[in-house]
């Protein structure tokens, strides 16, 4: 299984392209990393943005300690846990995030009311609450800023798979100069399976962000391009995009994460995986790593230490704070780990009907097959999948699903027509599985 996880800081664009270059799971091994690169970015103690957030957070405390209604205070004591969630990864930082935001709701006139909204709308998204984001962003949509709440619309509506609503929205935004259309316009391309468009779009936002000299902009921008650079098998510029993050922001544990999978899964170097994470888990820990570790332990043969890694993993998912966040990683670890087939069916589902997507209903189908269930798994792959996306998670899916019920042909070409095609975006352990489909 792929357990790499793209999860970004700040970000609501998810990472589905199919990449280009073909290559071979373990006859072709390259070498892009440098560690001299790196290194100095891997100290533990390095925790810049850790260390700017919890000032901030103890400044702000502070006023809401003598002011418990001061609307200006709870919202940057509510962006200063925000920042923590996202250098350290503790959940709990989140919640604290959004009692802090229906304070201020709370005590909010309505001159502010929209700006609060919006910035709760970001964290329902955060909390893969989406439906009661993008339900939040429609109750404002006619009040001040109405251009940043239809952004945020845009967001909301990919996650929920309106579709239709999120390219009029997107439509209605246009404007080539713009960061936030930009990026949002990538999506879109992406969405459509169109890499090199969305790649373009990203890096006319670079441009844009570096001529602003925007630290934020510019750490967004650098990360994600080297996200869609190595979907694109463009991974010397992928790895050179998250080192200028780093140079941005020597603590961000994504980029970090990012430098993780190009030693496991391009260069085949477990070991200097499994060191980069090492760093990166002594400051920040999600259960996601253990994933990703666990996938690491399966590809050097190690059952033991695979086994380990899933039972953290289990055991910190079921953190009630987490919600809805990990249904995805859940539906399908319950399934094909824990063999869990009712669980993980209800899970996959309370996942569709949070956000009916074509990446929750493969999901769905994964786990129907996985439980004995092919012909119903093939009625969600030919109703909610096939030709709606271009993930090649959900392709790698479908091609199963086509197998368990005879379709030899419709396994064929998706395997030699896209599959065969994202060896590095599946990892070794997951491309070994599409060679011998």
């Amino acid at each position: 299984m792929k357990y790499l996880a793209y999860i970004f800081i700040a970000s609501f664009l998810f990472i589905s392209c199919k990449q280009d270059a073909k290559q071979d799971s373990k006859e072709e091994t390259s070498t892009v990393l440098n560690k001299e690169d790196y290194n100095t970015y891997l100290v533990s103690n390095n925790t810049s943005t850790y260390d700017f957030a919890l000032k901030n957070k103890e400044k702000w405390a502070s006023n809401v300690a003598k002011d418990s209604n001061a609307i200006a205070s709870l919202s940057y004591l509510a962006s200063a846990y925000n920042m923590l969630f996202n250098t350290t990864g503790n959940v709990n930082y989140l919640d604290t995030v959004a009692l802090l935001q229906d304070r201020a709701l709370n005590v909010s006139s309505e001159t502010f009311k929209a700006d609060k909204m919006r910035a709760r709308a970001a964290t329902f998204i955060s909390q893969h609450r989406f439906q009661e984001a993008r339900d939040s962003l429609l109750a404002i949509k006619n009040l001040s800023g109405k251009s940043g709440t239809n952004l945020m619309l845009f967001d909301a509506f990919m996650e929920t798979g309106e579709y239709n609503k999120a390219e009029t929205i997107l439509d209605s935004l246009k404007n080539n100069k713009d960061y936030d259309y930009l990026i949002r316009a990538a999506k879109w391309n992406d969405h459509k399976g169109d890499l090199d468009t969305a790649i373009n779009l990203l890096e006319k936002a670079r441009e844009i962000a570096d001529k602003r000299k925007n630290p934020t902009l510019q750490i967004w921008i650098y990360s994600n391009l080297g996200d869609f650079y190595g979907h694109a098998g463009r991974i010397e510029d992928s790895y050179n995009s998250y080192l200028k993050t780093l140079e941005l922001q020597p603590d961000n544990a994504y980029v970090k994460k990012g430098l993780a999978w190009i030693a496991y899964s391009y260069e085949k170097n477990a070991d200097e995986a499994l060191r980069i994470l090492d760093s990166i888990n002594v400051n920040y820990n999600t259960p996601d790593y253990h994933l990703l570790r666990a996938e690491i332990a399966e590809y050097k043969g190690d059952d033991a230490q695979k086994e380990k890694e899933l039972q953290e993993y289990k055991d910190k998912v079921n953190n009630p704070a987490y919600g809805e966040m990990y249904n995805a990683y859940n539906a399908v670890v319950y399934a094909e780990e824990f063999k869990d087939f009712d669980k993980a069916l209800q899970i996959a589902q309370r996942d569709v009907n949070n956000r009916s997507t074509p990446e929750t209903y493969h999901n769905l189908a994964y786990v129907h097959h996985l439980a004995g269930n092919n012909e119903k798994a093939l009625a969600l792959i030919e109703d909610h999948v096939k030709g709606k996306t271009y993930e090649p998670m959900a392709l790698y899916h479908s091609a199963i699903i086509y197998k368990a019920n005879g379709m030899t042909e419709q396994v064929e070409t998706l395997k030699n027509d896209e599959l065969l095609g994202t060896a590095y975006e599946m990892g070794p352990v997951t491309y070994e599985k599409i060679k011998n489909l």
